[in-house]
C-alpha cells in the first residue's frame, strides 16, 4: 500500500456564465470571486472548460493568441492566494494548423503542467476547429501527482483508469456540460470516483452560453462516491475538505485501479474476409469509421510502428491488409523474400495496439479487399501519388476519403537487411 503524502487539503469548483468571446469579463467574474471567497491556502480551485473564452469558433485564432497572458493572469492569481487554479483554453501553440482544447494546472509557483483534451465532441463542431490531444501523463505537484480531463473526456472511463493506475489520487475534470444532460453529468463523475477510488473535482458552467443552457452542479466527489460538495445552477464557488487518509482505508480492503491483468487475446484480430466483414458491419452500426492500410511489414521497425499509429488515428478502427508469402514474391522484393512467414508477420502486427484487424491478401494489389470493406478512409504512405493507390478511386466515389502519411526517414526493411547482412559478412 502507498505510504501517507503530502495532498491537497481542500478543492473546488469556479463556477459562473461564461461571456462567449470576452475574455475582460470572464476573468474579472474570476477575480470577484475569489475576492469574496477568499479560498484557504493550498486549496485546489477547478475552473470551467474553455472558461476565459468560451466556444466562440470565429474568434479561435485571437482567442488562442491571448492564452498566454491568461495563463500569466492565472498563475498571478495563485501566487496572490498561494492556492492551486486549472482550467482549459485553446492552446495555438502546437505543431499543427488546428489549435488543442488544453487543461493549463498552475501553483502559487507559476504553471505546472498540461493535460489535452482526447475526444473532440462532434455534436458540437469542435472536432472542425481543434484537434484531439494524444495521451495525458499525471501533472506532478507538490502534492502529489494529478490527472486532467476535460468535459466530454468523461464519458471515456479508461482515461481516468489509466491516470489512477499512474498514481493519480485526484482527478479534475474541466467542463461545459447542458442542462439537458445534468443526470447524465452527475452520474459520470461520481462513477470515475467510484470506479477508481479517487476523489474528482468536476466543475461546470452555468446559465446560457450562446444557444445552450448549461448545467451548473459542480461537484466535489469522494473515492466512495460521496458527494462532499455541489452547486446547483447558480455562480458561485463550491468547495470541500479532502482528507486523503479516507482514501488510503478504503484501497486497504480492494483497489481496482490498481489491479491490471493482462486480457487480450491478440491472435483474435487475425481473420478471414468472411470472418471480418460481420464485424465491421457491428462496428459500423454505431457510427463509426474504418480506416484500411496495406503491406508486407517483413522485418517490422521504428517507421512501420510510427505509420500504423498515425493511420489508426485517422479513424475508429484500422484493418490492416497483409500481403500473403504469394503477395510478396509477386511483388518482386527480393531473392528470399519474405523472410518471416505470413502467420508470424501477422502474428507480430496483431500484438500492436494500433492494429484492431488483420487480414491477409493473395493477390498483387489489395484492391478486392478494399472493395469488399470499402472502408472510410483508405491509408497510404506519402511515397504513393494518390493515382497509383489501389482503391483510391473506388473509396472516394464511395464517399470515403484518402489520407497519405509521411515515413519515418531512413526507417525500411531494406535497409535493415543490408545492415543485417554487412554484420554477417564481418
Amino acid at each position: 500500500m502507498q505510504a501517507e503524502c503530502l495532498f491537497f487539503p481542500s478543492a473546488g469548483c469556479v463556477q459562473y456564465n461564461i461571456k462567449l468571446g470576452n475574455c475582460a469579463a470572464n476573468v474579472a467574474v474570476l477575480r470577484q470571486l475569489l475576492q469574496e471567497e477568499s479560498p484557504a491556502q493550498g486549496t485546489l480551485l477547478v475552473l470551467p472548460e474553455m472558461w476565459a473564452t468560451g466556444f466562440s469558433y470565429p474568434d479561435i485564432d485571437r482567442l488562442a493568441a491571448e492564452t498566454p497572458a491568461v495563463v500569466q493572469t492565472m498563475c498571478e492569481l495563485a501566487a496572490q492566494y498561494k492556492i492551486f487554479l486549472t482550467g482549459s483554453l485553446t492552446n495555438g501553440q502546437v505543431e499543427s494548423s488546428l489549435p488543442t482544447n488544453t487543461l493549463y494546472l498552475v501553483g502559487p509557483e507559476g504553471v505546472l503542467g498540461q493535460a489535452d483534451k482526447q475526444y473532440l465532441f462532434a455534436h458540437w463542431q469542435e472536432d472542425q476547429h481543434y484537434q484531439p490531444g494524444r495521451g495525458n501523463l499525471p501533472i506532478e505537484t507538490p502534492m502529489g501527482r494529478v490527472g486532467g480531463i476535460v468535459c466530454y473526456d468523461l464519458r471515456f472511463p479508461e482515461l481516468a483508469r489509466e491516470l489512477a493506475f499512474a498514481g493519480c489520487r485526484l482527478i479534475i475534470v474541466s467542463a461545459q456540460w447542458p442542462l439537458s444532460r445534468l443526470v447524465h453529468w452527475q452520474n459520470l463523475v461520481r462513477a470515475r470516483a467510484i470506479e477508481n477510488q479517487v476523489f474528482v473535482v468536476a466543475a461546470n458552467s452555468c446559465g446560457q452560453t450562446g444557444k445552450m443552457l448549461m448545467a451548473g452542479h459542480s461537484m466535489v466527489v469522494g473515492p466512495d462516491g460521496s458527494v462532499l460538495a455541489e452547486g446547483g445552477e447558480e455562480q458561485g464557488i463550491y468547495s470541500a475538505q479532502l482528507d486523503g487518509q479516507v482514501q488510503q482505508e478504503l484501497r486497504r480492503s480492494f483497489c481496482p485501479p490498481g489491479e491490471r491483468p493482462w486480457r487480450s487475446h491478440d491472435a483474435a484480430k487475425l481473420c478471414s474476409l468472411a470472418e471480418l466483414l460481420p464485424r465491421l458491419t457491428a462496428i459500423r452500426s454505431q457510427g463509426s469509421r474504418i480506416a484500411f492500410t496495406n503491406g508486407c511489414f517483413d522485418l517490422l521497425h521504428a517507421g512501420h510502428v510510427n505509420y500504423l499509429e498515425e493511420a489508426r488515428r485517422t479513424a475508429d478502427c484500422l484493418v490492416l491488409g497483409l500481403n500473403s508469402d504469394n503477395s510478396v514474391r509477386l511483388q518482386n522484393k527480393g531473392e528470399g523474400r519474405p523472410i518471416n512467414s505470413e502467420a508470424d508477420r501477422a502474428r507480430v502486427l496483431a500484438a500492436l495496439g494500433c492494429v484492431d484487424f488483420v487480414v491477409l491478401f493473395d493477390d498483387p494489389t489489395p484492391l478486392k479487399l478494399i472493395t469488399a470493406i470499402m472502408p472510410e478512409v483508405l491509408v497510404k504512405g506519402a511515397d504513393w501519388p494518390e493515382d497509383q493507390i489501389a482503391g483510391a478511386t473506388e473509396v472516394k466515389a464511395a464517399g470515403g476519403e484518402v489520407r497519405r502519411i509521411g515515413l519515418t526517414p531512413g526507417r525500411s526493411t531494406t535497409s535493415l537487411i543490408k545492415i543485417i547482412q554487412s554484420k554477417v559478412a564481418k
